[in-house]
């Protein structure tokens, strides 16, 4: 097949070849909170990040939360790491089955890492994105030995009946999630709300009694039937912005 390929189709697919990302899979926590989340446990986590856009952050324009999306925040401000997560989303829209044959090798290796350390591997597959990897990957088969947990606005993805995947729900007040918010409701998942200025905890939102959701995302994903509170994070104008994904402090009840 190769020598029936003229030579400018062949340029176009050596150029998109050394374009896609080497590496998939962050490995090193170099993420803050997963830093925090796997410190003083028997887990090591690799998460997966990518630049979030409509398609595989689809739940982003109900919410009305894209244009304060995580994806500014802490190290997503530096050139370097957006285009990386930037290239890592353009290889998943163009050849999504490489991609996965890919990360399931990424996958493979770090499991076998963690089992030679003692450790059990963690996956954050969506960092800052909110595909479905139950379509892509074995979670309870091939990887049953293994934890998953990822936060999603699409409130069906709770219906998730694979032990080793916990989902945590997103809210905002935007008019046209509250079909979500009322659908995530009815579960035990729990529901991450961010507040500005510091999280009120040990007050009650939505009927939830509120926790921290700073210091882990392992703790998090376990803490059902919780509002999992985080500070809202960014630039100071990302801080300051008004938006339903963001709740002020004193909607919190005693």
């Amino acid at each position: 097949m190769r020598q029936h390929l003229t030579e400018s189709k062949l340029s176009v697919l050596n150029r998109s070849r050394k374009d896609q990302p080497m590496t998939l899979l962050s490995t090193n926590a170099s993420n803050t909170k997963i830093a925090k989340s796997q410190k003083g446990t028997s887990y090591r986590i690799a998460s997966l990040s990518m630049m979030p856009d409509r398609q595989i952050c689809a739940g982003s324009k109900m919410a009305d939360c894209f244009d304060l999306c995580l994806k500014s925040a802490g190290r997503g401000v530096m050139k370097n790491v957006a285009a990386s997560r930037q290239s890592k989303t353009d290889w998943w829209h163009s050849d999504q089955r490489g991609f996965v044959d890919t990360l399931l090798k990424e996958m493979r290796r770090f499991r076998s890492t963690c089992h030679k350390q003692d450790l059990t591997a963690a996956f954050r597959l969506n960092t800052i994105s909110d595909i479905d990897w139950t379509r892509h990957v074995d979670i309870d088969g091939e990887f049953s030995d293994c934890f998953f947990y990822d936060y999603t606005k699409i409130a069906s993805r709770l219906k998730n009946r694979q032990p080793n995947y916990r989902l945590i729900f997103s809210y905002s007040k935007a008019e046209a999630y509250q079909r979500q918010v009322a659908a995530a409701l009815k579960t035990a998942a729990p529901l991450a709300v961010v507040f500005r200025g510091h999280v009120p905890t040990g007050r009650w939102f939505l009927g939830r009694e509120i926790v921290d959701g700073d210091a882990s995302d392992l703790d998090n994903a376990k803490a059902l039937n919780k509002v999992v509170g985080l500070k809202l994070k960014g630039s100071t104008a990302a801080r300051a912005a008004a938006s339903p994904f963001i709740v002020e402090p004193e909607m919190a009840v005693i």
